[in-house]
C-alpha cells in the first residue's frame, strides 16, 4: 500500500503543536511500520529530523540542507528504518494555497493509494481514502481571538479579487479570510474525508455540536511527547549555563507556547502584574517562550503599562534541545490558554517533575486529569490566585509533580503512531 502524507508542516524550522505533532507522527510511522511505502509530500527539501527518519533525537545540526539527494524519478532520498520513505518536493509559485493548488494537482495526477492530512486542509482531489486530524475549531468558539484580514498575495487589488472569486464562488457564505478558510476546509475535510481524527474527547465534542458529521467518522488519538528528550533535569550547573544562554533569571514561571492572543498571554500578564503589586516579597519573573502571532504588540503594550520591563522576559524561540532544562529550572509551568485543543508543553511539563497551573476550559483539565492546580482563565483574580497558591505552597508543587509524573506515562508518540496506523488500515 502507497501512503502519502502531507509533511509541509513536518518540515517548519520553529514548530508549535501542529508542527511537532506531524513531526513526531511520521517519525514514529517510520520506526513503526515495514509494510507499506510512504510518500512525504512537502513544498521544500526535507531537512533535518524529515531527512533521516532514523535518529532518536532531533538534532539541530541537521538542519541545513547540506547532502541532499534525488533518486532517478525525482523523489528525494531520506533516510528511514525500513527504506520505505521518500519526499516529492511539489515547487508552488505563490505564499498561499499549496495545499489547494499545488498538492491537489498531485493527487489529481498521482494519487497514492492513501492520503493522511496531519492539520485540517485537504487537498481538492484527494482519494476516497483519505484521513484528516482535525486538532480544533477554536477559530469558532472564540472567533475574536484570530486575526481577520484576506488572504493571498501581498497586493492588495489581488486580494480584493481573490475575496470577490471566493465570495461569487461559495454563493456569499464565506470570504477569502483567516477564519473564513479554517470554517470552510474544516467543513469541507469533515465531508469528504474518510475519517477525522481528533486530538482530545473535548475536540471531539466540540466537532459534533458546530458540524453535521457522524459520530462514527471521528477518532480520538491523543498526542505524545519525546520521552527520551524531556526528562526531569538536576544538574544544576548546566541548567543554569542553558539560562544563562537565554538571558533568564531564576526564580521564574514559565509558559511556552505563541505569543498570541489565544493563549491568553494578555490574561497572565495582567494577572503577573497584580501579583506583583500586591506582594513585593515575589521575586520570581515570567518567562514566555516563542514566537509571535496575532496579540503580540498588546503584550508588549501591557508590559510597558505595568512597569514589568524587567520582571517578564520574552525569550522567542528555544531550541528543543534546550528546551528541558528551560522546564527544569522553572518554579512552575503556567498556561493560561483561552481554548486547546491538547497541549503538548503540558505533557514535557509534567515529564519535566514541574508543578503546573492551567486553564480549567477545553482539553486541559482531560489531559491533567488532576496534574495540575486549574483556574478560570476569564477571570483575573482566579489567575493571581493560583499564581499565588504555586508560588508559596511547597507542599502543592511536590504532590503536583507526583502526580504529574504518573500521569504522562499515559502518553507516548508509539501508541499515537500505532493508533494511527491502524486507523490507516482500516480504510
Amino acid at each position: 500500500m502507497l501512503i502519502g502524507i502531507d509533511a509541509s508542516r513536518a518540515n517548519r524550522n520553529h514548530k508549535n503543536g501542529t508542527e511537532w505533532y506531524s513531526y513526531y507522527l511520521i517519525r514514529h510511522l517510520a520506526k513503526l511500520d515495514d509494510k507499506n511505502e510512504y510518500i512525504l509530500y512537502t513544498d521544500q527539501h526535507l531537512v533535518g529530523g524529515m531527512a533521516d527518519l532514523t535518529k532518536d533525537v532531533y538534532s539541530p545540526a541537521c538542519k541545513q540542507g547540506n547532502n541532499i539527494k534525488y533518486d532517478k524519478k525525482g523523489f528525494q532520498i531520506i533516510k528511514s528504518p525500513f527504506n520505505n520513505f521518500k519526499a516529492k518536493i511539489l515547487k508552488w509559485p505563490f505564499k498561499n494555497f499549496w495545499t489547494l493548488g499545488r498538492l491537489s494537482l498531485e493527487c489529481l495526477f498521482h494519487r497514492p493509494d492513501v492520503f493522511f492530512v496531519p492539520s485540517h486542509t485537504l487537498p481538492l482531489f484527494s482519494p476516497k481514502k483519505s484521513l484528516v486530524t482535525i486538532h480544533d475549531i477554536g477559530f469558532i468558539k472564540n472567533r475574536f481571538l484570530y486575526k481577520r484580514e484576506l488572504i493571498g498575495p501581498e497586493n492588495r487589488k489581488v486580494k480584493i479579487i481573490i475575496n470577490l472569486l471566493v465570495k461569487i464562488f461559495t454563493l456569499g457564505k464565506y470570504k477569502a479570510e483567516a477564519i473564513d478558510y479554517l470554517h470552510w476546509s474544516t467543513e469541507y475535510a469533515l465531508k469528504n474525508a474518510a475519517k477525522i481524527i481528533t486530538v482530545s474527547n473535548s475536540s471531539k465534542k466540540d466537532i459534533l455540536e458546530n458540524y453535521q458529521v457522524s459520530e462514527n467518522k471521528i477518532k480520538v488519538i491523543y498526542n505524545g511527547y519525546n520521552d527520551k528528550l524531556f526528562k526531569k533535569i538536576t544538574d544544576k550547573k548546566s541548567i543554569n549555563e542553558v539560562l544563562s544562554k537565554y538571558g533568564i533569571d531564576r526564580p521564574y514561571l514559565f509558559y511556552v507556547g505563541k505569543i498570541e492572543k489565544k493563549k491568553n498571554i494578555p490574561g497572565l500578564i495582567e494577572a503577573f502584574a497584580i501579583l506583583k503589586d500586591g506582594d513585593k516579597t515575589v521575586r520570581h519573573k515570567l518567562v514566555l517562550v516563542g514566537d509571535a502571532f496575532f496579540g503580540y504588540d498588546e503584550v508588549h503594550y501591557l508590559i510597558r503599562e505595568y512597569n514589568l520591563d524587567n520582571d517578564v522576559i520574552m525569550t522567542g524561540w528555544i531550541e528543543e534541545e534546550d528546551m528541558p532544562y528551560v522546564y527544569s529550572g522553572a518554579s512552575a509551568f503556567v498556561f493560561a490558554s483561552n481554548y486547546e485543543a491538547f497541549g503538548i508543553a503540558l505533557l514535557e511539563a509534567m515529564a519535566c517533575g514541574l508543578p503546573i497551573t492551567a486553564s480549567n476550559i477545553s482539553s486541559i483539565p482531560e489531559v491533567l486529569n488532576g496534574a495540575g492546580l486549574l483556574f478560570d482563565p476569564c477571570n483575573t483574580e482566579s489567575i493571581v490566585l493560583a499564581l499565588r497558591k504555586i508560588i508559596s505552597d511547597e507542599d502543592l508543587r511536590k504532590k503536583l509533580s507526583t502526580i504529574g509524573s504518573d500521569r504522562v506515562k499515559f502518553f507516548n508518540w508509539d501508541k499515537c503512531a500505532q493508533e494511527t496506523l491502524e486507523l490507516i488500515k482500516s480504510l
